[in-house]
């Protein structure tokens, strides 16, 4: 019987058989197919969220009897006298309801920056009894709708003689009465830690400033998210506006809008360039913002 003798292997022929196969080197199209899929999918998304825009934008420079019978993007008939017709059509030329807006929501800006960023402060820092329980009731009055107080506002503004002024849409703000806006900065300023305040205090500072030289600085991202929020809900208000505003030199852009339209007949290019101008604030607005408002919104909702 023949013996068979197996000879031991060299160190490197050791090494060549332990080591593992080498990995074949993966193509990178299918990760680039997938890349361009996914964002020819968000363009596609995009161009269909801001195609009522562009067709606000286009249709305002149509003529009316064009613009429900012409919904291409590209008009057959351009009239460029919308805009200048638009501007003077009513009692009072166009930029005096966008001045009229503009003071308003400058106002409830500046009442509720200041109101709710301190109320939030003190219900996040300042320890008083019944702090949980109003709190509560700040929450609750989140689900109030409007039409259960609109008549006891008006009686009271009423017996202040306010009707037919702007401070029934600017003193309330100032009197932190929008409950959401205090809860977004309740939240942030739950997520500023402590050891900041008490630092503070052992350097001499009181409440008034840690609110102004700690907590502000540090909630710009909130403050952003609530600048932008009321912007836009007391720029785009038809209801508070129609109630207290009689006189036409009175009114904001959006019932300057609602009076293109009368009981027998609506001037749609007329409302198309109107439309336009009362948009274009908002959309500079959010896309300066836009970062700082996502920062604020997010963080707010993660913190607590």
């Amino acid at each position: 019987m023949t013996e068979v003798r197996v000879r031991p292997l060299t160190p490197v022929a050791a090494l060549a058989a332990d080591s593992p196969a080498p990995l074949r080197r993966r193509s990178p199209w299918p990760a680039r197919r997938r890349a361009a899929l996914k964002h020819t999918g968000l363009v596609a998304l995009c161009l269909l969220m801001l195609y009522p825009l562009i067709w606000l934008l286009v249709s305002s420079f149509k003529p009316t009897d064009l613009i429900f019978r012409d919904v291409s993007l590209i008009p057959s008939d351009v009239d460029w006298t919308n805009y200048s017709q638009g501007w003077n059509a009513l009692q009072y030329p166009f930029g005096r309801y966008l001045l009229n807006s503009a003071v308003i929501v400058l106002g409830s800006l500046l009442g509720n920056l200041v109101s709710c960023s301190m109320a939030a402060y003190a219900f996040a820092r300042l320890e008083f009894r019944g702090r949980r329980l109003w709190f509560a009731i700040m929450l609750g009055s989140i689900m109030l709708p409007i039409h259960v107080i609109i008549v006891p506002q008006y009686i009271l503004f009423a017996r202040l003689d306010w009707i037919n002024t702007f401070l029934p849409l600017i003193v309330p703000k100032l009197l932190a009465t929008d409950a959401f806006f205090i809860f977004l900065m309740v939240q942030f300023f739950r997520g500023i830690p402590r050891e900041l305040d008490e630092a503070a205090r052992l350097d001499g500072c009181g409440h008034g400033r840690i609110y102004l030289r700690i907590m502000l600085p540090l909630s710009l991202p909130a403050l952003a998210s609530l600048t932008l929020l009321t912007f836009v809900n007391t720029w785009n208000d038809y209801l508070g506006p129609l109630l207290y505003l009689r006189s036409p030199n009175l009114w904001t852009i959006q019932i300057g809008l609602r009076s293109f339209i009368s009981e027998y007949n609506a001037e749609y290019a007329l409302i198309m360039t109107g439309s336009v101008l009362s948009v274009l604030p908002i959309a500079v607005i959010f896309l300066l913002g836009q970062r700082y408002f996502i920062e604020g919104v997010a963080t707010s909702g993660l913190k607590g």
